[in-house]
């Protein structure tokens, strides 16, 4: 169940003239006013397994949100597309093309930024991820994957919000805080229960997080994060943008539309 606390918080003193909700359970009604002041998309809360699958959660997110979701094709499509323990942004972009969803993926670096090859977080896999990963974006026109280089505003997320559609987004986690959570999450690692963190205090740990509301009066995002099973998040703008455009994110974005 969905914490009271969070459920409230969002809500907020909103007119009702000045509130959009959508139900993933019926048909998405898109509004006409796209300066709607708060938007809440009811995306369902799937939490990630280990540490290393927040993309995947969050893509099952998305395509349970738009009734896209069967866990034996999901399960089909990791292994056809091959994705293994590293997934990068345009990795889901493939998996969404593959479920027949309309989406863009919008980055600031197409391919691999080599500067990354001395970070920590990037440095385990990255001699042979560059390789791969630079196929997916040199295939991605052939396979019908869009991705465009491209700076994307705080207003084009929220106007794409505001249609009733979703977004997946990299941010760094050591930066994204919470308003509503009570303390904050282990964002070293997000391992499951019992398994011990051997991290120590990076600069980027890369995170993915649905997008699914803002409140334009509070200045505030709301997203689903996958290290939770039990809450929809909420960060001030600014926040939110420091945690997308720090280095290691490439600023990426995973817009995904309804009317696939």
């Amino acid at each position: 169940m969905r914490n009271l606390r969070h459920s409230q918080a969002l809500a907020g003193l909103q007119p009702l003239s000045a509130i959009v909700l959508y139900t993933p359970a019926v048909e998405h009604t898109l509004i006409t006013n796209t300066a709607a002041d708060y938007v809440q998309l009811q995306v369902p809360v799937i939490q990630q397994l280990y540490h290393w699958d927040c993309g995947l959660a969050c893509s099952r997110m998305a395509l349970q949100y738009l009734n896209r979701l069967n866990d034996e094709e999901f399960q089909k499509a990791i292994r056809e597309l091959r994705l293994t323990k590293s997934i990068w942004t345009i990795d889901l972009a493939y998996l969404m093309r593959h479920f027949g969803v309309k989406h863009r993926f919008c980055t600031q670096t197409l391919g691999v930024d080599k500067g990354y090859k001395n970070q920590s977080f990037y440095r385990k896999h990255f001699d042979t991820e560059e390789y791969r990963v630079n196929q997916l974006f040199a295939q991605a026109k052939a396979s019908k994957v869009l991705v465009e280089k491209c700076t994307v505003t705080v207003q084009d997320i929220q106007e794409h919000l505001s249609q009733g559609h979703v977004a997946i987004v990299l941010v760094n986690a050591v930066l994204l805080l919470c308003e509503l959570c009570s303390s904050p999450v282990k964002y070293c690692c997000f391992l499951p229960i019992g398994q011990k963190c051997f991290c120590r205090n990076p600069d980027y740990q890369g995170h993915f997080i649905v997008l699914c509301g803002y409140n334009k009066a509070s200045g505030s995002v709301y997203y689903n994060n996958p290290a939770y099973a039990d809450r929809t998040c909420s960060t001030s703008i600014s926040n939110f943008e420091e945690a997308r455009t720090s280095y290691g994110t490439d600023e990426d974005i995973l817009f995904i539309y309804t009317d696939s």
